[in-house]
């Protein structure tokens, strides 16, 4: 079973996803303060974080910055209010993998931990893989059954969910250049029309993982004007 820690102050808001989320099949953890979010959130045994930014003590911002500086991978939705539009670049740009504005629906919140879900079970059960169900690009392999980026010595790079996932994408879709729209529509799932900038933001966490210098990337380039193109040389 799933574990989700949902994080915000307002108590009809974690009463309420607490609610829905276990009538969906997930077992919840709710905190209404961000030192107590912060010290669940490092412990890494949640598979998703419900994360409002705007907390007493600790602030989202700063928690989503700690929790993947020691780098833990778990899947994180930020809250955000109508207006906080800086705020949600903010945490996206330090590692936030989603995000939603209140109001929302519970439903949605819902529908978006499956679709998470989803994607990761297709990884595994209905790609275009090899016998062993791994990929290879320069000295790296990904794993779609472990959910695992590795190195030339088996060392681990901790990507982020949704940096697996559009990594993944991106080596399906090698050589064919890739627009921003396509990349919203395909790896996140949902109508983000006009959130383009949330791609560059994860473009740039892929590459800072796999590149030698990210500047000048030589897997993942920027084709200007188009979006980006994937190529192992």
């Amino acid at each position: 079973m799933a574990k989700v820690l949902v994080v915000d102050d307002e108590q009809a808001i974690t009463t309420l996803l607490k609610y829905n989320l276990e009538k969906a099949g997930y077992e919840v953890k709710t905190v209404n303060n961000g030192n107590d979010a912060l010290d669940e959130g490092l412990t890494g045994k949640y598979d998703f974080i419900i994360l409002d930014l705007m907390l007493p003590g600790i602030d989202g911002i700063e928690i989503t910055k700690r929790i993947r500086q020691e780098k833990i991978t778990t899947y994180i939705l930020i809250l955000t209010a109508k207006d906080d539009e800086y705020d949600k670049i903010i945490g996206l740009e330090l590692g936030a993998d989603d995000y939603l504005t209140k109001p929302f629906s519970p439903r949605e919140i819902v529908a978006r931990l499956k679709a998470v879900k989803r994607r990761v079970e297709h990884y595994s059960d209905n790609s275009e893989k090899d016998s062993k169900n791994k990929y290879y690009f320069g000295n790296y392999m990904v794993n779609l059954d472990s959910y695992e980026l590795r190195d030339k010595n088996n060392n681990l790079i901790k990507l982020t969910p949704k940096e697996f996932e559009l990594l993944v994408y991106f080596l399906r879709k090698k050589g064919r250049v890739l627009g921003r729209e396509e990349l919203l529509n395909n790896v996140w799932g949902f109508d983000y029309i006009g959130q383009t900038r949330m791609v560059d933001m994860h473009v740039s966490h892929l590459r800072e993982k796999i590149e030698e210098n990210p500047k000048k990337p030589i897997f993942l380039k920027t084709v200007r004007g188009f979006g980006y193109r994937f190529e192992d040389e």
